[in-house]
């Protein structure tokens, strides 16, 4: 009897740890929340939780979700279906297979990307990997290599973190995607590309990247990913997937957080 009592009490431990560590994270959940009120990500009114947004500054936000150019993501009004391509693409496909965008880079896109960007605003990298993995959901396999569009030493020195890297590690954490961070390198600084126009941006990044002869032997057949925060023109990304193709890829995706579209207010 004593052995049949004890062996329900094992089959219930763990059970019971998971509960006390269910408990335990509440806990601190909650001390977190008592020191340090949720606020929202834009607005920085109270919110229910940390890295959340309020409603009112969901509303502003557009994301992207089909029907939507199948090489370049740009989103459709109505549906062609399956294999549509953009006029963009059809006149000049980009150098990388697919592009998907989480949202639309409107006002609300750019304050977020510029926070995140450019005033050290990196708690936020887990919320934008979370709609990155969603959007790109199609593209994400457990073999598929992450790889964030570089910065220059000379920049990333001056910035202190490539906020590419921190949203393709989300990601992997997120979806079980291999990360790569030095898959792919700057070797040419560039002028920022903001005030570029489409054909400069092209001349702009020509032979800025290249692939370091140690790590070939991992792009042969592989699947790509490049990770990125804006997708303008697509000048850059173009230009990486073409390095990495030269060193053996197969395919090159491109994932980004957001995309410019053609009349979104703050678009660049």
């Amino acid at each position: 009897m004593l052995g049949f009592c004890l062996m329900d009490i094992f089959d219930k431990v763990p059970a019971m740890v998971m509960a006390i560590k269910s408990a335990l994270q509440s806990l601190g959940v909650a001390a977190i929340n008592a020191l340090t009120p949720p606020r929202c990500a834009l607005s920085g009114e109270p919110v229910a939780f940390h890295r959340g947004l309020s409603g009112p500054c969901w509303a502003q936000l557009q994301f992207i979700d089909a029907p939507y150019c199948a090489r370049c993501g740009v989103a459709f009004s109505i549906d062609y279906g399956d294999g549509m391509l953009c006029p963009a693409c059809i006149a000049q496909p980009p150098d990388f297979d697919r592009a998907r965008a989480a949202i639309v880079y409107n006002d609300a896109g750019h304050r977020l990307v510029v926070g995140f960007k450019h005033t050290d605003r990196t708690e936020n990298a887990d919320m934008f990997g979370a709609w990155m993995a969603r959007a790109g959901r199609d593209l994400l396999t457990p073999s598929t290599i992450l790889a964030p569009a570089p910065l220059h030493r000379t920049r990333l020195w001056t910035r202190r973190y490539n906020q590419s890297a921190l949203l393709a590690q989300s990601i992997a954490k997120q979806t079980g995607a291999l990360f790569q961070p030095d898959l792919i390198r700057r070797v040419r600084a560039t002028p920022p590309q903001k005030e570029l126009t489409a054909k400069a941006r092209v001349r702009n990044v020509a032979g800025a990247f290249r692939v370091p002869e140690q790590n070939k032997a991992k792009l042969r057949g592989a699947h790509i990913v490049l990770v990125d925060d804006v997708l303008t023109t697509g000048a850059t990304l173009s230009a990486c997937a073409r390095a990495l193709k030269r060193a053996g890829a197969d395919v090159v995706d491109a994932l980004v957080l957001a995309r410019v579209v053609k009349g979104a207010v703050g678009a660049i």
